[in-house]
């Protein structure tokens, strides 16, 4: 078989998992984006957000409700810090004021793509052929 990774996830009071054999992870960080973990990453810290950690071992696929903490991915190994469990309703909660940023941020990025298809116009250029 090929490289395995370590998963590990940590809390101050007891170590919630150790995986010795785990060929992926998935997580949500704070940005907001997930992240795939797979051997051989390179080496990385992040921030997690309160969701559903799932990883794959050689008993199949697992899903770990934890709750916000650090992501650490070094030599082979990925841990998790942790303050504990979350309760699989509260990774399904929006953040409050997220639905009103997500609403701004949608608007900006259309106002960016009407300006650019407004400059393409200006150019000269078909925008109605791109992406053919």
């Amino acid at each position: 078989m090929g490289k395995l990774l370590r998963l590990r996830v940590l809390t101050p009071a007891e170590t919630m998992i150790d995986v010795e054999e785990a060929t992926r992870l998935q997580a949500r960080l704070v940005d907001g984006g997930g992240i795939s973990i797979y051997p051989g990453h390179a080496p990385l810290i992040a921030e997690t957000v309160t969701a559903p950690l799932r990883y794959t071992d050689p008993a199949g696929e697992h899903t770990l409700e934890v709750k916000a903490g650090i992501l650490v991915v070094d030599a082979g190994a990925v841990t998790i810090f942790t303050s504990g469990h979350a309760q699989p309703s509260e990774s399904q909660q929006l953040s409050p004021g997220s639905e009103m940023r997500f609403d701004r941020l949608a608007q900006a990025l259309l106002a960016t793509m009407r300006a650019q298809s407004r400059e393409m116009l200006d150019l000269g250029l078909d925008v109605s052929d791109e992406g053919e």
